[in-house]
């Protein structure tokens, strides 16, 4: 596999991640009061994951 396909299968993974991670934080919010104590976990969770898929996009940008 070169490294670009491998860049690209992280993305996929990462981006699929991502996405739950939001479903998560969504839901969390629609549930509150309820499991208000998760929101920093939740968030922090969803704030890294966004944060590594800028990275491997940016990434797989150059040249």
């Amino acid at each position: 596999m070169t490294e670009t396909e491998d860049l690209k299968a992280r993305l996929k993974k990462l981006s699929a991640q991502a996405t739950a991670l939001k479903m998560d934080l969504h839901d969390l919010a629609e549930d509150l009061p309820t499991g208000w104590e998760r929101i920093l976990e939740v968030a922090e969770k969803t704030y890294r994951a966004y944060s590594e898929l800028e990275a491997l996009r940016k990434q797989l940008a150059e040249p």
